[in-house]
């Protein structure tokens, strides 16, 4: 994290917590559902929301950093989050997290897929490998939404955020191909889920500080080196920077935003679509 990232991430916080923000996203009161949100991209979203009013669930598979960070909602004046532990690989967690959590909050208004991760292989991988990637981030993604839709066509409303990848890939990466599976499943999805009044929409986060880009890029002059080659912005983004568009997409205002993939990562993508 840059000092710069740390200074804008500072006023940030206190225009989040004290109010500041202008724009009434009229997310008090509604309930979300939060995966992958032990850390990075998902704990900054499950955060972003409980200030804004949302009512969160929050589910990863090390509570210990669950904790610390319903602690964080709690002091900053959220309401106290449901904390679940989840393994998303597993096959019966989707429909165990959606009944978990119709029965402790009532509904599910918001569904953020955050959980997920980055899987290289080689060409000569094994089906195993394949099959370990795409089940992780694209079925288990699916099965849970699916699973949270029809209590949301019940409500007549509805928002699903998917947090994917690149469509750049830089090499065999089942990650990608898993995210570019949900790309075109959302799209398509988005025309069924409209008229009820459910939004469907992707971003693609681009070199947001996580756990998982400080292992493929360790150290400081790493991070500068690529940065100065690929994202025209000049550095690396911090997870708040994309939590405020997932924010937003979440909240009632957004409501004619369907279908979309919208990447977060300095101007780096270099295609126009």
């Amino acid at each position: 994290m840059t000092c710069g990232g740390l200074i804008d991430e500072r006023i940030f916080d206190l225009l989040t917590t004290h109010g500041f923000f202008k724009m009434d996203l009229q997310l008090n009161g509604k309930t979300a559902l939060v995966t992958g949100a032990s850390q990075g991209i998902g704990r900054a979203i499950a955060l972003g929301l409980a200030r804004e009013g949302a009512h969160v669930a929050i589910a990863a598979r090390r509570t210990n950093l669950l904790d610390e960070l319903a602690a964080e909602i709690k002091r900053s004046g959220g309401k106290p989050p449901v904390i679940i532990e989840a393994d998303l690989y597993n096959p019966e967690t989707p429909e165990r997290l959606a009944a978990s959590i119709e029965q402790q909050l009532g509904r599910v208004d918001i569904l953020v897929n955050a959980a997920g991760g980055t899987r290289p292989i080689p060409f000569d991988a094994p089906l195993e490998k394949w099959e370990e990637g795409m089940t992780l981030n694209f079925f288990r993604l699916r099965e849970l939404t699916h699973a949270v839709v029809p209590g949301m066509k019940r409500n007549g409303f509805g928002r699903i955020i998917n947090l994917t990848g690149s469509s750049e890939p830089r090499g065999i990466n089942v990650a990608n191909s898993a995210k570019a599976a949900v790309h075109a499943w959302a799209k398509g999805l988005s025309r069924e889920l409209a008229r009820h009044g459910i939004t469907i929409n992707s971003i693609q986060p681009g070199r947001i500080m996580s756990e998982q880009i400080l292992r493929l890029h360790p150290t400081e002059e790493d991070r500068r080196q690529f940065s100065e080659q690929n994202i025209p912005a000049g550095r690396f983004g911090e997870a708040w920077e994309l939590a405020v568009l997932a924010v937003f997409l979440a909240s009632p205002l957004a409501g004619y935003i369907t279908g979309t993939v919208i990447p977060v990562d300095g101007g780096m993508s270099r295609f126009a679509f």
